[in-house]
């Protein structure tokens, strides 16, 4: 067992060496996010699939009254990480979030399968990677984002 403090061992650098042509992925975890995709486009852009399960309910039907839905619908917050969390300030800041945003849209669409826990039970977060020599597990995980990668 190896252990990534995110300061001197990093797992997105760990991910890069890892991560292979035709390797299947599948991460659960509380958010996505698209900066995240941008650190490791070049090895995401070559794997088989990516499945993502978020762990709570995300972008699940609201069961709230009509006349509250008129007026206001909520955002979960969850839901608002998709673009960057608040520790990715300074990505967004860039102006290229629009880029990388089409850019994840396609790869999403050709490879990433997407799915949320409706349940209310809780489910820990991990990313494992499939390879045809190797299969490896990186847990606990909370996000799919620069900060926890």
């Amino acid at each position: 067992m190896e252990v990534f403090n995110n300061t001197t061992k990093i797992v997105r650098d760990d991910l890069v060496q890892i991560i292979t042509p035709g390797s299947r992925i599948s991460i659960a975890a509380a958010c996505f996010s698209i900066y995240a995709y941008q650190e490791l486009k070049l090895q995401l852009s070559k794997i088989d699939s990516l499945h993502f399960i978020f762990t709570s309910p995300t972008f699940v039907t609201e069961k709230s009254p009509k006349e509250k839905r008129e007026f206001y619908i909520p955002r979960l917050n969850r839901e608002r990480s998709l673009y960057g969390n608040e520790f990715e300030v300074k990505l967004r800041n860039e102006l290229s979030q629009k880029a990388i945003a089409r850019e994840c849209a396609d790869w999403i669409r050709k490879k990433v399968t997407f799915k949320s826990n409706a349940t209310q039970e809780g489910m820990g977060g991990f990313l494992n990677v499939e390879t045809p020599d190797q299969q490896l597990t990186y847990m606990p995980l909370n996000g799919f984002t620069t900060v926890d990668i």
